[in-house]
């Protein structure tokens, strides 16, 4: 048995995590044990037809690695092969928005670096769960119902995700079926066997851009994260095409505030704004694909740099999965995956249960634009895993649900760790504010501190019901020492910490 901690938005994804702890796994193997049972339970949220980004600090190691498992547009992709099928602006939904599924292959490249297991037992529990079914959650029959529309679409979609109520069970046993191929066989069949030639047919029948080629040729990048100064620690995020950089750009400058401007308030929510505003502005001026366009480091980690704020660009969506876990060797994992927007694009590749992701909303038309679609490119990516060092040694991880919105709630939830030296529960459950895509309107929990006199502030404030989703998932570890941990999982979803020892 692996003494360890983890923690996920969903009670049964944290148990399968520390199931595996307990059977001797590491916290790299539980992470992708957790990751496949969210890829079932939470379908709104996550799929294996997702893509996924993880910061990993190995046992031993003086410093952390990153891996970008975000899938490519389609080898078809193109401006004018958007506008001859009739859109001015890339649509948001449909087989246009879909790109290469990277998730599977980063679980692969994960194992092969870190884990300690076969693949088969990591996936156990969610085929399981997708054989057997599972008992919906009141917040996915919520999410049923709001995307019945979208589902509705899709003849598959439909008859996998009807409109539910919660307390009803749930079961996918093409998904089954095709998590414990992988498991037997490894993730090439993914790829280039018979799960990629469905995937290929289901985007080639729609008049898709992806092709079998694409899945084919796939690939994860390990990277190395980027650093910036946060008090006295260094806060580690994924470098483009994550928006990684506007989180360190964003924590670079609320380092320049005190502690008072820090305490919540109408103070804070106009700093914080400003803040956001030129932050995003440089996200969306500058982060693409680095393999096409290589962003300016200074721009963003220098916080005397002056940017004129901007709206930032409006996706308001972003439903996603974010999950953490340590264990007694020093391994440290912190994980993040989504689907992009609720359900993704809203299609069921036929006969593998899988949704497919919608990432490629995030692509530009204009030519001109640095995130503009072309073949085989990455675009601008939401998902950012976080990790911070505090005198060479790994100190805590974090992170959260929330699209566009991800470098706003990490920071909240840091700030609450740091400057206001909060309990970690505590960090990722206290009220928070959220900057709205678009840039002009301020969404404020009720029960955030004076939220009322937030009203009198000269922003345009949103109020919003305590505890609500669109205010992230977090999740946070901190490492006290050799197996000494503290841990929270955020109230607003259906999360728990889990341990094993």
């Amino acid at each position: 048995m692996t003494k360890g901690v983890i923690a996920t938005p969903h009670r049964l994804a944290s148990e399968a995590g520390a199931q595996i702890l307990r059977d001797g796994g590491n916290a790299v193997d539980a992470a992708i044990a957790a990751d496949a049972v969210l890829c079932v339970l939470y379908p709104h949220m996550t799929s294996i037809g997702g893509d996924l980004m993880a910061i990993v600090w190995q046992a031993g190691a003086a410093s952390p690695v990153g891996l970008i498992g975000a899938g490519r547009a389609g080898e078809l992709a193109t401006i004018d092969a958007i506008r001859s099928r009739g859109h001015d602006t890339m649509p948001e939904r449909g087989v246009l928005s879909v790109t290469v599924p990277g998730t599977v292959e980063a679980w692969g490249r994960l194992l092969e670096r870190f884990g300690t297991l076969g693949m088969a037992p990591l996936l156990d529990a969610a085929s399981g769960l997708a054989r057997d079914g599972y008992i919906i959650t009141d917040r996915l029959s919520d999410c049923l119902k709001e995307d019945a529309d979208l589902l509705g679409r899709e003849p598959a979609a439909k008859e996998l995700y009807p409109p539910m109520d919660g307390g009803m069970r749930l079961r996918n046993p093409d998904l089954a079926s095709v998590l414990t191929d992988i498991g037997r066989a490894g993730i090439g069949g993914f790829y280039r066997g018979e799960i990629a030639a469905a995937i290929a047919e289901a985007i080639k029948r729609r008049d898709g851009l992806v092709t079998a080629r694409d899945l084919a040729t796939h690939r994860s990048e390990w990277v190395t994260p980027l650093s910036v100064e946060y008090r006295d620690l260094s806060v580690y995020e994924l470098p483009p095409p994550t928006q990684g950089l506007a989180a360190l750009a964003m924590l670079a400058r609320l380092n320049r505030l005190t502690k008072q401007e820090l305490e919540p308030g109408p103070e804070f929510v106009t700093a914080f704004k400003k803040i956001r505003d030129a932050c995003y502005s440089l996200r969306d001026r500058y982060i693409t694909d680095p393999d096409f366009i290589a962003a300016p480091l200074e721009p963003f980690l220098d916080p005397s740099h002056v940017t004129a704020g901007g709206g930032g660009d409006a996706h308001d969506g972003g439903d996603t999965v974010y999950l953490c876990a340590a264990d007694e060797q020093g391994n440290l994992v912190s994980l993040i995956q989504s689907v992009s927007y609720g359900f993704g694009s809203g299609i069921v590749a036929e006969g593998t249960g899988i949704l497919l992701q919608n990432r490629g909303c995030y692509f530009k038309l204009d030519p001109s634009h640095v995130n503009r679609i072309e073949p085989k490119k990455r675009t601008m990516h939401t998902l950012i895993p976080a990790l911070a060092m505090r005198a060479g040694k790994p100190w805590a991880l974090f992170g959260t649900m929330g699209g566009e919105g991800q470098p706003q709630i990490q920071s909240q939830v840091l700030i609450n760790l740091v400057d206001h030296q909060l309990e970690p529960a505590e960090a990722v459950a206290r009220p928070r504010v959220r900057v709205r895509a678009g840039g002009s309107t301020v969404s404020v929990e009720a029960d955030y501190p004076h939220a009322a006199d937030l009203k009198r502030s000269g922003l345009e404030i949103e109020l919003m019901p305590a505890q609500h989703s669109t205010f992230g998932h977090a999740q946070a570890i901190v490492i006290d020492g050799p197996q000494v941990w503290r841990a929270g999982a955020d109230p607003r979803s259906d999360g728990s910490v889990a341990w094993s020892s």
